[in-house]
């Protein structure tokens, strides 16, 4: 007898949501984390720094499980336009929702906000069972199951362990997980601004060449940006004073929006891509940064962890209703290859546009901007970067009754 199907280490986004969808279908799980979950944001409470692009595919899953409609609506705005263009070329592109007939592309959200709603949700299911704070202390793999001890003692007993733990993963460490490091060298530095026009729902985003810069809208109708760079000038922006630090935002900006007027508080986040060798191991499965963390130049970090929880909330869901054990290793495999077809090619595409965005080689700078202009003129591939853009490319998120259908 075991205290959980699933035991989910990290009540972040990745895990809340991948809790949520297992006990939304009666699967018995706990998830455990060293940090009290937050409570959702009272009315007229300042906006959290980090927010997440979060696309209409992953929105539309989150709201048949009930939590999307939890998140306060000042914590949330839509946006139905991405504009791209490059500071060092002519090249520009533009994507709307219009022209795959969808009305969003996605959803900026308060991080905050978005796990809070999860949490909110899942204390509402009986099956679930939240163990914070808390922290492990080891585990390891036993005939039919896990055995984690807890450093206050206790012990659980689960037949699949799941890491959704961050980037740095102690549990994919102690499980000898390697990952592979892509070393960006840069920093971003985030906050929230005020801007003489309004962001009219676009998300906007200029390669400059020390690295990108966007500009997200905020239900509120201020920005919030993400200046990526070398950490030196990162620490040197976030020293500036605020009227100093708006004038060069708007110069960096090429004053797309105006004026830059007031600015909120500043935060330096150090960049690194990662990669694990493996999303699997002996009743163990990784999930969200745990297994790969990408540059916030796409926006797609957070979409690709609700696509690895929405993967293995289903692949359980099935294993447990056909009399299966979730933890079996042919399961798990299937899990790996069904993410890393998807994960891999959007990490390394996110890759070599930031090399390719902030070479200094001439030559590369021409062949970036006519790829720009390319793209934005052909039309099939367009609506392909649009559909994309939209997550409804990931299979993770179609519906159950259309995945069954035909």
């Amino acid at each position: 007898m075991t205290d959980a199907e699933v035991l989910i280490v990290g009540a972040g986004i990745t895990g809340a949501a991948l809790a949520l969808a297992l006990a939304d279908a009666g699967v018995p799980v706990a998830l455990l984390d060293r940090a009290t979950p937050p409570p959702l944001p009272r009315a007229g409470q300042a906006l959290d720094v980090r927010v997440s692009a979060i696309h209409a595919a992953a929105a539309g899953w989150l709201m048949r499980l009930g939590a999307w409609d939890l998140i306060p609506p000042a914590c949330r705005a839509p946006f139905g336009r991405i504009e791209v263009w490059d500071a060092s070329s002519v090249g520009r592109i533009g994507f709307d929702s219009a022209d795959i007939g969808a009305p969003w592309l996605g959803h900026i959200v308060e991080n905050r906000a978005l796990v809070a709603a999860l949490h909110a949700r899942l204390s509402q299911l009986p099956s679930a069972r939240l163990l914070a704070p808390a922290e492990w202390d080891d585990w390891q793999v036993e005939a039919g199951g896990v055995r984690l001890r807890l450093a206050d003692g206790r012990q659980l007993t689960t037949r699949l362990l799941v890491g959704a733990d961050g980037g740095a993963s102690p549990l994919r460490l102690r499980a000898g997980i390697a990952a592979i490091d892509e070393p960006f060298r840069q920093c971003a530095l985030v906050c929230h601004v005020a801007t003489e026009r309004p962001h009219g729902d676009t998300a906007r985003q200029r390669f400059l060449p020390t690295g990108p810069l966007a500009f997200l809208p905020l239900a509120d109708g201020r920005s919030s940006i993400v200046w990526s760079t070398t950490p030196a000038e990162a620490q040197r922006l976030a020293a500036l004073p605020a009227d100093e630090f708006a004038r060069e935002l708007g110069a960096a900006f090429g004053e797309r929006l105006g004026a830059i007027g007031a600015v909120g508080e500043r935060a330096v986040i150090a960049l690194c891509g990662r990669e694990a060798a493996r999303y699997v191991g002996p009743r163990l499965a990784l999930a969200g940064d745990a297994a790969h963390v990408v540059h916030p130049l796409a926006g797609l970090g957070a979409n690709l962890g609700l696509g690895d929880a929405a993967q293995l909330a289903a692949a359980v869901r099935d294993a447990l209703r056909a009399g299966r054990d979730p933890g079996q290793d042919h399961l798990l495999r299937a899990y790996e290859r069904t993410r890393r077809s998807q994960d891999l090619p959007v990490v390394r595409a996110i890759v070599g546009l930031h090399r390719l965005f902030t070479t200094k080689a001439p030559p590369l700078r021409v062949l970036r901007g006519a790829g720009l202009r390319a793209v934005d003129f052909a039309a099939p591939l367009k609506h392909l970067f649009t559909t994309a853009a939209c997550g409804l490319d990931d299979p993770a998120f179609v519906p159950q009754s259309a995945a069954t259908s035909g």
